[in-house]
Parts: C-alpha cells; sequence; structure tokens
C-alpha cells in the first residue's frame, strides 16, 4: 500500500513539474515574442511609480497581454527596481522583455513633450513640441523669440511638467559671444560664465539639460566636443593643404562656415580659398571683414561700406594676405572636414546665384559674367520688392 501511494506521489509530482515546466516555458514565450501594440504609444514612468503600476498602464493600452507575465519577467531578469522616470517611445509589436529593457535603461526620454532653446545666428528661440507616437513626428505646441515675446502658456504649462525634455540646439557659425549671450538669457540654466570662450572652440550640436545645469559645465561640454572634431578632422587632413596648424584649419572652416548655408557647396569654397592660399591670393571674404567689425557681438544688420572693405584691419581679408588671427564663428563637423578635405578644383572665385547658392569660376572673366547675373537679379528682386510695396503686397 504504502509503495502505491509513494508511486502516485511521484507520478503527481512528476506532474507537476512537466505542468510547471509548461507554464514557465509559455509564460517565457509571452514574455519574448512579439506585442499587440499596433500602433506606437508613448509610456509615462512618474518619478516612484511602481512596476505593478506601470504593468497594469501597460495592459490598460493593450501594449501587453498580462500585467502578471510582464511582471514576472522584469523580476526574474532583476530589473523590477530599476524603473526610470520618464516618458518612452514603445514601438508597435514589442514585447514585454523590450519594453521592460525602454523603462528600465536610463537615459533621455524618447516621446512626450520637449523644449528646444534654439541659438541662431540671427536670433534666439524657443520651440515647444509635443511627439505624436503613431507617426512618430513632433508636433509644434508654440514658437517664441524671448527677447521680443512674451512666453506663451504653453511655454509655462510643459516647462512645469517634470518629464518634459529639454534641449539647447546651436547653429552651426554661431559666434562664442552669441551663444554666452543666449545661455545667460536662459532661466532654466544656473551659474555664471566667467569670461567669454575662444571664437571657434564651442561644438555646434543640440545638448541634452536639466533644470538647474551649471552653464559653465555647459560650456565646458561644448569645448571638450569641439576639441575632439577639430583633432579629428586634422588628423584625416588632406597631406597638401596649405594649413600648418590644428588652429589654422578651424579658422578656414570658421571662413567656410560664414560664407554657405548649402551642404554641398561647403567642399567647393574650401577648394576656392585653398587655391587661393596656394596661388598666394589674398582670401576676399566679407565675413572676415564683418566679424571684425562686430567683433563676434551680434549681426551687423547692414552691408558692408567702401571705407570698411579698404581698411587694414587684422580681419580684413581683401587687404591682409593669407588667414585671419582667429576663426569668426563656430563651424560645425562638415566644415571642418571640408576644410581638412576639400574638393579638388580650380576655382578661385565665387559669387552668389540667387538661389541661396553660388557660382564658381576659374578665371576671372567668367566670375566678371556670374557678377554681373547676380548683379541683375538683385535689381530685379529690388524692383519686385518695390512693387509689392506700392501696392501693399497684392
Amino acid at each position: 500500500m504504502w509503495r502505491h501511494i509513494a508511486a502516485n506521489a511521484i507520478t503527481f509530482l512528476m506532474l507537476g513539474l512537466f505542468l510547471l515546466g509548461g507554464l514557465i516555458i509559455w509564460g517565457k514565450s509571452q514574455y519574448d515574442t512579439p506585442g499587440p501594440l499596433s500602433q506606437a504609444i508613448c509610456v509615462q514612468v512618474e518619478r516612484g511609480a511602481s512596476m505593478r503600476k506601470v504593468s497594469e498602464n501597460l495592459a490598460d493600452q493593450k501594449a501587453v497581454t498580462s500585467a502578471a507575465i510582464f511582471r514576472l519577467g522584469a523580476s526574474y531578469e532583476e530589473k523590477s527596481s530599476q524603473l526610470k522616470a520618464g516618458s518612452f517611445l514603445v514601438e508597435p509589436q514589442a514585447s514585454m522583455q523590450e519594453i521592460v529593457d525602454v523603462i528600465t535603461r536610463g537615459g533621455a526620454s524618447t516621446c512626450g513633450t520637449e523644449i528646444v532653446y534654439r541659438i541662431g545666428v540671427n536670433q534666439v528661440s524657443v520651440q515647444v513640441r509635443e511627439l505624436d507616437p503613431a507617426t512618430n513626428r513632433f508636433v509644434e505646441l508654440a514658437e517664441f523669440t524671448p527677447v521680443a515675446e512674451e512666453a506663451p502658456q504653453a511655454y509655462t504649462e510643459t516647462l512645469a511638467k517634470a518629464d518634459t525634455r529639454l534641449r539647447i540646439a546651436m547653429a552651426e557659425g554661431v559666434t562664442s559671444w552669441q551663444i554666452v549671450n543666449a545661455l545667460e538669457g536662459m532661466e532654466v540654466l544656473s551659474g555664471d560664465v566667467d569670461e567669454t570662450p575662444a571664437e571657434g572652440a564651442l561644438a555646434p550640436d543640440s545638448y541634452e539639460v536639466r533644470k538647474g545645469d551649471d552653464r559653465a559645465t555647459l560650456i565646458a561640454q561644448m569645448e571638450t566636443a569641439q576639441a575632439a572634431h577639430l583633432a579629428a578632422a586634422w588628423e584625416a587632413r588632406d597631406a597638401d593643404l596649405p594649413i600648418n596648424s590644428p588652429e589654422e584649419l578651424l579658422i578656414l572652416a570658421s571662413i567656410i562656415e560664414k560664407e554657405t548655408g548649402v551642404a554641398q557647396e561647403r567642399g567647393q569654397v574650401a577648394s576656392v580659398f585653398v587655391n587661393r592660399l596656394n596661388q598666394g591670393m589674398r582670401l576676399q571674404t566679407d565675413p572676415t571683414v564683418i566679424y571684425g567689425i562686430t567683433k563676434g557681438e551680434g549681426v551687423l544688420g547692414r552691408g558692408l561700406r567702401r571705407s570698411e572693405l579698404r581698411r587694414e584691419t587684422p580681419y580684413n581679408t581683401y587687404v591682409i594676405a593669407g588667414l585671419p588671427p582667429t576663426p569668426i564663428a563656430n563651424p560645425g563637423r562638415a566644415s571642418l572636414m571640408a576644410a581638412a578635405q576639400p574638393e579638388q578644383t580650380e576655382y578661385i572665385f565665387f559669387v552668389a546665384d540667387g538661389t541661396g547658392g553660388h557660382a564658381f569660376a576659374t578665371t576671372l572673366k567668367e566670375h566678371n559674367n556670374n557678377v554681373a547675373r547676380w548683379r541683375q537679379i538683385e535689381a530685379e528682386q529690388g524692383a519686385a520688392a518695390a512693387g509689392n510695396a506700392s501696392t501693399g503686397g497684392n
């Protein structure tokens, strides 16, 4: 009898283990396989939230088939206590395992609202926007220029949210003074900048910040990034460049940056200046003259006068030979690489062509023809503007 009872007990135990094993295999398959989401969603994890609350929220949004399996899987991977506050994009058909990784990995929020402080060449603007998970595109909620406009309600409300992402987007070609001046006007930052960094020393890029971040620390981050970009460009430079140091490469890159806003032209513009340097010609570039007048503190806001083009200053490349003494702006990586590896051309002239780009030439005759065409375009644009003004724009 006891032998029979023992045999039955072993049978039930084996059956239980078999069922448990099957349950574990089924649960793991549920945890690892693609989930039920048909379109992306934005999952908000509040500060101090529990895995139970998050799992139930995901189940309510039909992102997971079982909140319990989601929690068990997170516990098995020892991630239950690693939740990170923020707003996170969950892609269609994301598995439970992938979702656990997204909400415990840390780092910047990948969806929700964000405020972008844009430091441009002509102005500083603030953009408030929100990611639409369905299209994975940002929807603009508000945009304003702090100097000229009062902050809209959408900005103050978004700034008050704990999970709002804050970014500072710095355009290529802005000066160090413009950057420091802009950062000092941003209420989300703290601390002082004791002195303006050297021109060209800051990397144009997008920088993630948090409320209360120190301005000087952010400046140091920009300097470190630019030093790395310059070192990489210098290392990759053409062997026959008429450039003797990384500082000279930075100066040339800054001129290229200010001369064209068309990405495809950078290599050609670089070739013009390199060809001029090789031939002992003056660079004759307006942006250097302008920098000699403004010192990088804002924009000139008018055309150059003849007297300014004739005046001998360290930055007047119509008068001095070679490069000016310092960069005239903060160039981006593309301009640094254009300076290091210019296109191989015979161009020594260029002038605006009326499309936002330039017409390039190898001879003075060809250049003069390009200039004549540009003057005609200018005259036609001026006449059209005057006609619109006289008719009230109708």
